[in-house]
């Protein structure tokens, strides 16, 4: 088979004629990027067209009017839409494409799929505010994208340090439009969300073109700076723009100078707030002192503290009087008892068969020591004993 082995080479014609027969075989293919370049010459338009995510460029051709038909007119950094075919020109061993039609991409469509790509991602939860990472009071170190020398830099860093002199930045200098926008910033970021001690990243640009800020909405920054650990602000358009990474970033500033407010403190404002503060602090302590004193005059105007022998004194006098009348008490309840005692030891005794002996009664007992109580109890020769007041004796009864 022809060209298989070096016996049976083919001429070079026929190795043009053999790219040629496999490069028509692709057809047209329809190809979206911005123009780069655009010249005329000899009734051709030549076209740079470049990929608006990364660096890849083609180039492309086509009869003049073709480019002067399009309504608005075709212009370099304008996003278009191209039917194309590759075209192998055999003489010369050359590729080129070919314009078989060519259209401006409408901000309509543009805006339209940005919008479709917004509610993608808000469905994945990349814009929810739980997601939101707080911005820390004072970082140790501020990383800072973007554009080399541009405005946006200066006044970030600028008006930080006019809040915070001692702010500490470190700076990835960037593009932040074209065809490398979107990968720079995303390395950038991915760069200093590594490093340990910075504690807050900006994105800065200050506003542009609708076009111009397209990469600040390409999915594969916005899902960079969503998996980033550190807190991110961006301030990439004005007021009234919104890419997608303004949903995204954990605060969105209006401008540049709007960021630099958010990521360091005011040291004039701070120094005011703890002045006031201080001022406070001595207020209330002075108030409670005051306080206190004239609650402790009061205290020791009292007679208790002003003598406090006083008191003692009247503690003494009051337990000295209770002690007597307790001695009182007891001495009457005492002699009240005597006396019931004694009355009653002299009704006992009035009562007893003592008293009544003690009177000139006699008590007279048989032999069985019962009480004889009338003569017919008596019996003639019986012993009796007599019992009287200090003692008792015998007598016997006769006849």
């Amino acid at each position: 088979m022809p060209g298989k082995g070096p016996d049976s080479p083919v001429p070079v014609s026929g190795l043009s004629l053999m790219v040629g027969d496999y490069i028509a075989r692709l057809g047209a293919v329809w190809v979206e990027g911005q123009v780069a370049e655009i010249n005329m010459r000899g009734g051709l338009s030549f076209v740079s067209l470049r990929d608006v995510d990364s660096d890849a460029t083609i180039k492309l051709f086509t009869w003049e009017r073709a480019t002067l038909q399009v309504s608005p007119p075709i212009e370099q950094g304008s996003r278009v839409i191209a039917q194309v075919k590759a075209d192998w020109w055999k003489n010369k061993g050359t590729l080129q494409f070919k314009i078989m039609q060519i259209r401006m991409v409408g901000l309509g469509e543009l805006m339209a799929r940005l919008e479709a790509l917004r509610d993608t991602l808000a469905a994945e939860g990349l814009f929810a505010a739980e997601r939101k990472k707080p911005i820390p009071f004072l970082p140790r170190r501020i990383g800072l994208v973007c554009g080399k020398n541009s405005d946006a830099k200066h006044d970030v860093i600028e008006n930080a340090r006019r809040r915070w002199p001692d702010a500490n930045f470190e700076v990835r200098e960037v593009k932040v439009q074209g065809a490398t926008a979107v990968r720079e910033v995303s390395d950038a970021v991915t760069e200093l969300d590594a490093i340990d001690d910075i504690d807050v990243i900006v994105i800065a640009r200050g506003g542009g073109s609708f076009e111009d800020l397209l990469p600040f909405s390409d999915e594969s920054m916005v899902r960079t700076i969503s998996n980033a650990q550190t807190p991110i602000v961006v301030a990439i358009g004005h007021e009234e723009d919104r890419p997608l990474v303004d949903y995204v970033a954990d605060y969105r500033a209006s401008t540049p100078t709007d960021a630099a407010t958010k990521i360091v403190p005011d040291v004039l404002e701070e120094l005011a707030y703890i002045s006031a503060r201080q001022n406070q602090a001595y207020a209330f302590v002075t108030t409670t002192i005051a306080r206190r004193g004239q609650e402790l005059a009061t205290l020791r105007a009292k007679p208790a503290l002003a003598n406090p022998s006083a008191l003692i004194d009247q503690r003494i006098s009051a337990t000295k009087s209770l002690r007597e009348q307790s001695h009182s008490k007891v001495t009457n309840r005492i002699q009240l008892g005597g006396a019931e005692i004694r009355g009653i030891q002299s009704t006992l005794r009035a009562l007893s068969p003592q008293g009544t002996l003690d009177r000139g009664y006699a008590i007279v007992r048989d032999e069985n020591r019962n009480v004889i109580k009338g003569l017919g109890n008596l019996k003639v020769g019986e012993v009796l004993t007599i019992r009287v007041s200090d003692g008792e004796f015998t007598v016997r009864t006769g006849e």
